[in-house]
């Protein structure tokens, strides 16, 4: 029996001494979710369902949408309390939000779901101008209050966010909105995370929030790895669970290949 667990040791050697590690040793088990804009992190509990059965730690991040700065510290309290590497997961107005939080050391790759991923100087704002979506083309869906913050007009919010929902969900999602103050589109990024870690992205290829050429162009530049989902609006995230997660598990067991 000695003789055949060394002859299993010397077998093994060869394979320690390249530096090969275990596949199980390679996934990154910690997954945080930041939501975007206008709606709140009780979104993500589809994605969050498949993730923890398939045996990854999951916490959502809620935001309070009152500033960049607020939302990142936010997203930093969660990704301080992670006990290893982490994936850093983000929708819409969240992808700002990770492009300046996921310089945090506890993360390892970053997965943009129809978000936004600027440059450092840049703003989500003005760069959807430069590729207007039909919502920021149709005037009025976006309805300011008097103390500078912003919600989708209630009855543009099932077609234009949430078009492949359930239209009572829609209807829920368009009553129940978190009002973001305006500012949060026009703050500039002060680091682009994107430049250091490795990034995985989704394209909502019927988004209605966000131009899907600008969230090509926005992964192209990053170059991260692309699937793009046909038929799918904004809200991705809940309307297609499996194909999310499945992007955030390769994101998580590939974090930590060598380039």
């Amino acid at each position: 029996m000695r003789r055949f667990r060394t002859k299993i040791a010397l077998t093994l050697l060869p394979l320690l001494a390249a530096g090969i590690p275990a596949a199980s040793a390679q996934t990154v088990r910690n997954v945080v979710l930041v939501h975007g804009a206008w709606v709140d992190g009780s979104g993500w509990k589809p994605v969050y369902d498949i993730l923890t059965r398939d045996g990854y730690h999951v916490t959502i991040v809620q935001e309070p949408l009152t500033s960049l700065v607020d939302d990142v510290a936010a997203t930093k309290r969660i990704l301080d309390q992670q006990d290893g590497p982490t994936i850093l997961v983000a929708h819409s107005y969240g992808g700002s939000i990770i492009t300046e939080a996921g310089m945090d050391p506890h993360v390892a790759a970053l997965v943009y779901v129809a978000a936004h991923a600027p440059d450092v100087g840049e703003n989500e704002s003005a760069l959807g101008k430069t590729m207007p979506s039909v919502t920021q083309s149709t005037p009025g869906a976006i309805v300011s209050t008097p103390d500078g913050f912003t919600y989708l007009r209630r009855d543009l919010f099932p077609s234009h966010f949430a078009a492949d929902l359930p239209v009572a969900e829609a209807r829920f999602a368009a009553q129940s909105q978190v009002l973001t103050a305006a500012g949060v589109f026009s703050t500039p990024m002060t680091v682009a995370a994107w430049k250091d870690k490795p990034s995985w992205a989704i394209v909502a290829a019927a988004d209605k929030i966000i131009n899907p050429d600008l969230e090509r162009f926005y992964y192209k530049r990053a170059g991260s790895h692309v699937t793009e989902l046909q038929g799918a609006s904004h809200s991705v995230y809940e309307s297609r669970p499996r194909e999310v997660a499945a992007v955030i598990e390769e994101a998580a067991k590939h974090a930590n290949d060598k380039k």
